[in-house]
């Protein structure tokens, strides 16, 4: 049995996510809380093994109560984010203090769109109830790190000087990692597909952008991929490449509908895949499901690379363990290693 704690303001958030939940047999609210000052003393008197964490509440708000959760009894932590960018901001701000993933808020209009967030919350709780968590510190901006130094081939170029990012569950501060990590004058682009709702990517591109030393943007149609450039999909689209004959430049499109996730890691893969072949190297990160698998065979069987982030720096070893399980992933790699990982590999 997972127990669960829920805190909310609203009543009939914490009733509607109670409700959700329990429709699982294997999944039990023990408490619900009304502000993060009661939420902690629910925690600590039942010890539950997922939380639920309202952002904006009385008292003590929710990025308060998530900073008590990780210092003091980490476990996995899902945020309830407004579809705003005000919420965006503050859920990536969550991510970074340790929360391992989130819900909308907007659970009130009745749609279909109710029995999917209800599907998600529950496969959520239930995968992340599996993880150990210990204190997340604050990502530090780029400027306070040192970069990596690329390596260096006696030609003094890179044999690829094309990476496509798959990620979901857990991936924000992953993502943040790597790229902050990168030199100024790393020697390819990167394009990334995080499942991710359309009002957080450009918040989230944004974010990036202001700790890395490469620059970061959510992808329009028609931008062209660059070296020391990455580009983040938008939300609700998926995000494709062009290979003209003299540049690369992005296509933003709705296509193919019936893909389960928007954006798609495997819509991504295939077509870097398609566009420049054995250039191109593949990085799939934490994330449920085996979202990426499929693109990343196209990847290799067009002469491309690929990584896969480590079981053990994951939040959720689902993406990662789809590539690895089908002898996809040339190199397996935590997480502090990869944006290192990432240039050695453009040289090989």
């Amino acid at each position: 049995m997972i127990n669960v704690v829920v805190i909310d303001d609203s009543a009939f958030m914490r009733k509607a996510i109670s409700t959700m939940l329990e429709k699982d047999p294997g999944i039990k609210v023990v408490a619900t809380a009304r502000d993060g000052e009661e939420g902690l003393k629910k925690i600590r008197t039942h010890n539950p093994d997922v939380v639920t964490l309202d952002i904006e509440m009385p008292k003590m708000d929710g990025l308060t109560a998530l900073r008590h959760i990780m210092m003091e009894m980490p476990r996995p932590v899902i945020m309830v984010s407004s579809l705003t960018t005000e919420g965006a901001e503050s859920t990536l701000k969550a991510m970074d203090l340790g929360a391992v993933d989130f819900i909308p808020k907007q659970l009130s209009k009745v749609s279909l769109d109710i029995i999917k967030i209800e599907t998600d919350l529950i496969s959520k709780v239930k995968i992340v109830a599996r993880r150990k968590m210990r204190p997340v510190p604050r990502m530090r901006p780029a400027a306070r790190r040192a970069p990596v130094a690329a390596p260096r081939l006696r030609a003094g170029r890179p044999k690829r000087d094309i990476v496509m990012i798959g990620v979901s569950t857990g991936g924000p501060p992953a993502v943040q990692k790597i790229l902050s990590s990168l030199p100024k004058d790393f020697p390819a682009g990167i394009v990334i597909a995080q499942h991710m709702p359309k009002a957080f990517t450009g918040p989230f591109a944004n974010r990036l952008n202001s700790v890395s030393q490469i620059s970061v943007k959510e992808a329009e149609t028609g931008d062209r991929l660059l070296p020391g450039h990455a580009f983040v999909a938008p939300g609700g689209s998926h995000l494709m490449i062009d290979q003209k004959i003299s540049r690369i430049e992005l296509i933003v499109t709705p296509e193919p509908k019936e893909a389960l996730y928007k954006p798609s890691a495997n819509v991504l893969a295939t077509s870097v895949a398609n566009a420049v072949g054995r250039r191109a190297l593949g990085v799939i990160l934490t994330g449920m499901g085996n979202d990426g698998r499929d693109g990343i065979r196209d990847l290799k069987n067009k002469g491309g690379r690929a990584i896969a982030q480590s079981d053990s720096s994951c939040v959720v070893y689902g993406m990662p363990k789809a590539i690895v399980d089908d002898g996809l992933a040339d190199e397996i790699v935590d997480i502090d290693d990869m944006a290192e990982a990432i240039i050695k590999n453009l040289y090989l």
